[in-house]
């Protein structure tokens, strides 16, 4: 094996997953343990924070199915950490749209396309789909 094989395979690999009701309180609690975890592995908290927020408040209002809840995993490889939030509402496929300027809502899924370096949809399972967002992290700077 050469060197850059060797290397590779040693990258820092870290996941976390939680399974949460698709509820307000759920989505809250959501950002919560997502913070916690980032802080744990010294991953800066913004804007990785506000896509949980926002990917989980989609799947607690639109991806919501009674009795069945929702599932949120951070990857990290790398210098790129991945949020994923997957729900059991296949069939409704989240895209971004532009809301009139005075609504109150519609806008999660631009300020998604607007943080994140790249996001997605991808289906599972029936009936299951799961929405990400990849962003390029580094720790933060030691502060003296």
């Amino acid at each position: 094996m050469n060197q850059e094989s060797t290397s590779e395979l040693t990258a820092s690999v870290r996941n976390f997953s939680v399974q949460l009701s698709p509820t307000p309180r759920g989505a809250r609690l959501a950002r919560l343990l997502a913070t916690e975890q980032l802080r744990s592995w010294g991953l800066p908290l913004d804007p990785a924070r506000l896509l949980v927020a926002e990917l989980a408040n989609n799947a607690a209002d639109h991806g919501r199915v009674p009795g069945r809840d929702f599932r949120l995993t951070l990857y990290v490889v790398g210098d790129i950490l991945r949020v994923e939030v997957t729900d059991t509402r296949g069939r409704h496929l989240p895209a971004p749209q532009k809301p009139s300027p005075d609504a109150e809502s519609g806008r999660g899924l631009l300020l998604v396309e607007a943080l994140a370096h790249r996001w997605g949809v991808t289906e599972g399972r029936f009936p299951r789909k799961t929405v990400w967002a990849e962003l390029r992290c580094t720790a933060p700077e030691p502060s003296f």
